[in-house]
């Protein structure tokens, strides 16, 4: 679960999942000798400082051990770490990206969950007041999921990726606000935007660095936001009328 409503809900299914699930997983693959791949996140990298933004593999993070996101967020980070054990003391073949915010058709989606994309969707296409969390100035990098899923098909084929960690994601920052906007314009929606107080430890700006996935995998994202907005507003607008 990577919702951050969920956090507050299911703590700790969340934290055994990544950790012990994790751990168990990695027994599985040393048991049958084979390639272990990890879709860690971009909150492993916590709350970075403007100067570590974008933000590289190399930058170790700025998390909250014992705040609300601390579940998912740290939990991730001891999945890599042990990953990290695995490969030091068993020789495990792995490798880890980095996901960042990603969307499209399909994806989960309720106001229970709190994914800022199909939740400004819902309430757009449904003329509902559009919810800012703060007052919108906080960024994110959106991938759309076809693009997400040609980077990792990449790293998964590619043999020198064994042992490396590669953020993917979009280099491309969009204020909150700004992504409020761009939806209610493309889902022609009389919805107002009002703002609510700011979650804790809610990160104020995410976006990557591709050098890596650029230079190692030969993948950058290539869809526009609108353009992917567009398409994940009509996926809505056929679940919604059925």
């Amino acid at each position: 679960r990577a919702s951050p409503f969920e956090f507050r809900q299911y703590p700790i299914p969340i934290l055994k999942s990544n950790t012990l699930g994790t751990m168990n997983a990695l027994g599985i693959a040393k048991a049958h000798n084979a390639l272990f791949f990890y879709t860690s996140t971009s909150e492993v990298y916590g709350n970075p400082p403007d100067e570590a933004v974008p933000t590289s593999e190399k930058y170790f993070g700025h998390v909250n051990p014992v705040g609300p996101r601390s579940c998912y967020d740290e939990s991730k980070r001891a999945g890599e770490a042990f990953i990290k054990a695995y490969e030091l003391q068993h020789n495990m073949r792995a490798k880890i990206v980095r996901i960042f915010n990603t969307s499209g058709p399909r994806i989960r989606y309720g106001p229970e969950f709190g994914r800022v994309i199909p939740n400004f969707i819902h309430q757009a296409l449904n003329d509902l007041d559009i919810t800012v969390f703060g007052d919108g100035s906080q960024t994110r990098s959106f991938t759309y999921v076809t693009d997400e899923i040609e980077g990792i098909l990449k790293m998964v084929r590619k043999d020198e990726a064994i042992g490396e960690v590669i953020n993917l994601g979009n280099d491309k920052e969009y204020t909150i606000l700004e992504l409020a906007k761009i939806i209610v314009e493309l889902s022609d929606s009389n919805s107002e935007i009002v703002f609510k107080p700011l979650p804790i430890d809610d990160p104020e700006r995410r976006c990557p660095d591709l050098t890596k996935a650029k230079n190692l995998l030969n993948w950058k994202p290539i869809t526009p936001l609108r353009e992917g907005l567009k398409k994940t507003i009509a996926w809505f607008r056929d679940i919604e009328n059925e």
